[in-house]
């Protein structure tokens, strides 16, 4: 399916991985609200909604920059609303916006807990329940590293089965190399990807139709994998990098990381067996 004069609404879109599948969608001619509340420049972070509508627009896609913070229930009905009148509606909704610290319970404030929380579930959360009430869009997808935005997939997936919409969840299998990691330090010496890896599972998942797939959570890499991807190389940070000093993600399940690196054994032997130089 194509996304042209698809509606999206990504949330946390002005930078890094929710500007990355923006852009990917606008290539197919999609109209993108961009949520995010950084209108005028950060001092530590790249990008605003108006640059990334910018390139959204030089992509070949639709922009609708939003400032908003989705913390707020009124910014987020209001955002909603205009984002329907603006388009004529609304076809999916990417929850992309999180918070991330660090750090150990003890050296982490309450203030930088509450604020995880608060833009990591409850922002997924009402925001979600708004386009539920207000759009009724075809899909919702958590972009997510965050446990909080994984147990709303679980109960939105099965609430919303009935409407035929379908939620989704897609981590990542490593770090991924954006302004936001760079910004909280300490992980400059691990290679990363590029956002682009995560872009491009994203797609797979909203150009799906139905509820064939809800309730998932899928891993990047090894989705890409199913659906015949060989080449990472091209999402590697830093060119060159061997597979086993990539960064595996936080909080990835044993099992699924062992999964994928089985994958990347059996591809490196069809292609030492028919002659091709491997791109794992």
């Amino acid at each position: 399916m194509s996304l042209r004069n698809k509606v999206i609404l990504i949330t946390g879109a002005s930078r890094g991985i929710g500007k990355h599948i923006a852009l990917r969608a606008a290539r197919d001619g999609a109209k993108i609200a961009i949520l995010a509340k950084t209108a005028d420049p950060h001092p530590k972070l790249p990008g605003t909604i108006y640059t990334a509508a910018e390139e959204i627009e030089q992509a070949g896609g639709k922009a609708l920059p939003i400032q908003c913070d989705i913390r707020d229930e009124d910014q987020v009905k209001n955002a909603i609303e205009r984002t329907v009148r603006e388009f004529g509606g609304l076809d999916i909704v990417i929850n992309n916006a999180s918070a991330i610290y660090l750090r150990n319970t003890e050296d982490t404030p309450v203030k930088r807990y509450d604020l995880m929380h608060q833009i990591n579930a409850r922002g997924t959360w009402m925001v979600s329940k708004m386009e539920r009430g207000d759009a009724n869009p075809d899909a919702v997808m958590m972009m997510t590293k965050r446990y909080g935005m994984s147990m709303c997939v679980l109960g939105m997936s099965e609430e919303l089965r009935k409407y035929n919409i379908a939620v989704n969840a897609l981590w990542p299998m490593t770090m991924i190399e954006t302004a936001a990691m760079q910004a909280i330090g300490n992980q400059d010496s691990v290679p990363k990807r590029k956002p682009g890896i995560m872009a491009d599972a994203a797609y797979w998942i909203i150009t799906q139709t139905g509820c064939k797939y809800t309730g998932q959570f899928f891993l990047d890499e090894l989705l890409l994998r199913e659906i015949g991807e060989t080449d990472f190389e091209k999402y590697n940070a830093i060119p060159g990098t061997r597979l086993e000093d990539l960064g595996a993600d936080f909080f990835l399940d044993e099992d699924q990381v062992s999964r994928v690196l089985k994958m990347r054994e059996e591809q490196k032997r069809r292609d030492a067996a028919e002659g091709r130089k491997s791109k794992l």
